[in-house]
C-alpha cells in the first residue's frame, strides 16, 4: 500500500503547506529520501507526517544520506527552519554530526532507530539533546533474562544458538546472567542453521533432560525445533528472540512457541485505531510507520506544552508520559525509554499475542 512516489508526494505537499502557512509545533523528519534506506525512510516519513497534519503542526522533511560526516548540514538545515524538536533518524552517522549543533540550537532529536549505547552515553556526557524512542543495545537479551529468571528458575534450562554474532551474543549474555543467579544450564551447544531436520538436537536436548530451550536463532530454524521434537514426543518450552518475527515460511511454526520481541503494534489495543486511519489513507503501518507515528505525537504534544509552560521542549519531553500507539512512553533521565519495550510473546494461529497463560 505504501510506496516511495507516494510518500514523496506526500511530504512536498506537506512541505508546501508548511511553507505557506506555519502552524503549531514546527517538526523536523529526518530520514533516508533515496538510496538502499529508502524504504525504511518512507515508513519514518509516512508515520511521521500524517501525524503532523492531523495535529496540525508544521513538517520539515531532510533527507538523511546516512554518511560519515553528513550530520551537520542536516543540522543546519534544521537550525534555519526554525526546526523545535527533530525526529526520525534511522542512523548514527546522522546524529554523531547533528547533535553538538542541536545542542547550541535548543533542538532536541528523537531518534526511532539508532541503538547504539556509546552515542548515547555521549550524548550525556557533551549535554546533547538525543532521547532515544527505540530499544537500546541490550534490551532484548535483558527481557530474555528477565523472563527465563521469573518463569524458567526451577526447571533444566538448554541454551542453544545458531552461531551468528547476534545469536552467539545474546545466548551469551543469557548465559551469563543464569550463572550470575546461580543456575547452570544443563545443555548448550551451537547447531547448524538452515538445516531441513534437527532430530538429533532435540534428541540431545532429551537426554540432557532439558524442558526448556532458548534458542538463539531465526524463526524458521525454531520452526524446525520445534516440529521434530514434537515428532519425536519430547516436551520442549520453546523461547526465541526478536528474530522470530520473520515470514511464517516455509515452515509454519508451532502453537505456543514463545519469542521475546517487539510487538506487533497494530494489534494492540493502543495501536489499532492509529493503524486503521492510516490504511484509511492508503498508509500499511508497517515497520517504522506507527513509532515514528508515535515520536511525532511525542514531539508536538511536547511542543505544545513547553510553549504553555514557557519551558524548553527538552524539560516537558523528561517530565511527561505520553500515550501513543505504541502504548505509554516516557523517558528517564538517561534520555532512554523508561520501559523495556520488549516483550513476552506466543505464537496463537497467525501471530505472536501476549501469552494465554502462564510459561509452561
Amino acid at each position: 500500500m505504501i510506496n516511495l512516489r507516494g510518500i514523496a508526494a506526500f511530504l512536498v505537499l506537506l512541505g508546501a503547506a508548511a511553507e505557506s502557512h506555519a502552524a503549531g509545533v514546527t517538526i523536523g523528519v529526518v530520514a533516508p529520501q533515496n538510496g538502499p534506506l529508502a524504504l525504511l525512510g518512507a515508513q519514518i516519513a509516512a508515520g511521521a507526517g500524517f501525524e503532523i497534519q492531523q495535529s496540525g503542526n508544521t513538517l520539515v522533511a531532510i533527507n538523511e544520506t546516512c554518511e560519515d560526516n553528513s550530520g551537520a548540514a542536516v543540522a543546519d538545515v534544521l537550525v534555519n527552519a526554525k526546526v523545535q524538536v527533530a525526529v526520525g533518524f534511522l542512523c548514527s552517522e546522522t546524529l554523531e554530526g547533528a547533535l553538538p549543533k542541536l545542542k547550541d540550537a535548543n533542538i532536541p532529536a528523537i531518534t526511532v532507530s539508532v541503538r547504539s549505547r556509546i552515542l548515547m552515553e555521549d550524548a550525556l556526557k557533551n549535554g546533547w539533546p538525543l532521547f532515544r524512542a527505540a530499544p537500546a543495545d541490550g534490551a532484548e537479551a535483558a527481557k530474555v533474562i528477565e523472563v527465563i529468571l521469573k518463569d524458567w528458575a526451577a526447571d533444566p534450562i538448554a541454551l542453544i544458538e545458531d552461531g551468528t554474532i547476534h545469536g552467539r551474543e545474546l545466548t551469551e549474555a543469557v548465559r551469563n546472567a543464569l550463572e550470575q543467579n546461580g543456575l547452570k544450564p544443563v545443555f548448550t551447544d551451537t547447531y547448524r542453521p538452515g538445516q531441513e531436520q534437527q532430530i538429533a538436537l532435540v534428541r540431545r536436548l532429551k537426554r540432557a533432560g532439558a524442558t526448556r530451550v532458548f534458542i538463539g536463532g531465526d524463526r524458521n530454524d525454531v520452526a524446525v525445533i520445534a516440529r521434530d521434537a514434537k515428532a519425536e514426543n519430547i516436551q520442549l518450552s520453546i523461547l526465541g528472540g526478536d528474530a522470530m518475527r520473520a515470514a511464517d515460511q516455509p515452515l509454519p511454526l508451532n502453537e505456543g512457541v514463545r519469542a521475546v520481541a517487539l510487538p506487533e503494534y497494530t494489534i494492540l489495543p493502543e495501536g489499532t485505531a492509529a493503524a486503521d486511519a492510516l490504511r484509511a489513507k492508503g498508509i500499511e503501518p508497517e515497520g517504522y510507520v506507527l513509532p515514528s507515528l508515535a515520536a511525532a505525537l511525542i514531539a508536538g504534544q511536547a511542543g505544545q506544552a513547553a510553549a504553555a509552560a514557557g519551558k524548553p521542549l527538552q524539560e516537558t519531553l523528561l517530565g511527561t508520559t505520553f500515550q501513543t500507539p505504541v502504548g505509554a512512553i516516557a523517558f528517564t533521565g538517561a534520555h532512554e525509554l523508561s520501559q523495556n519495550p520488549y516483550r513476552l510473546l506466543e505464537w496463537r494461529r497467525n501471530g505472536f499475542f501476549p501469552p494465554a497463560a502462564p510459561t509452561q
